[in-house]
């Protein structure tokens, strides 16, 4: 498995930073985020290191189908039952700062004034 060693959510992912971990399975770890910007906000972060939504490849298909249906589960188990907000913060330009791909899954009050509304 691709990772970086001086990744961050790869030292998540390996256990030598701690989180509070909320899901994992063998291809992403859940947990939530440091800085919340909602009630729910948390971090779904792929194993491998993949840089950025950009840099998927087809052998990234069963990933990412993963990630896009575990989503709903989480964000049920987490009590969004009116709705819940997805991001993907792609290069420096679309406002990632980890440059490991993950996916924030928000919720819980109003998220008007997080991410793209309209």
């Amino acid at each position: 498995m691709n990772t970086d060693p001086n990744c961050i959510f790869c030292k998540i992912v390996a256990g030598q930073i701690p989180s509070k971990q909320v899901y994992a399975d063998d291809y992403v770890i859940v947990f939530e985020d440091i800085n919340p910007k909602a009630a729910v906000h948390l971090l779904v972060v792929p194993r491998e290191h993949v840089v950025s939504l950009a840099d998927l490849t087809p052998e990234h298909d069963v990933l990412i189908a993963h990630i896009m249906r575990l989503l709903p589960k989480l964000a049920q188990e987490q009590g969004l039952t009116t709705g819940f907000r997805t991001m993907i913060n792609t290069g420096k330009g679309g406002g990632q700062e980890v440059f490991h791909l993950h996916v924030h899954l928000l919720g819980g009050d109003d998220l008007r004034g997080i991410g793209f509304t309209r």
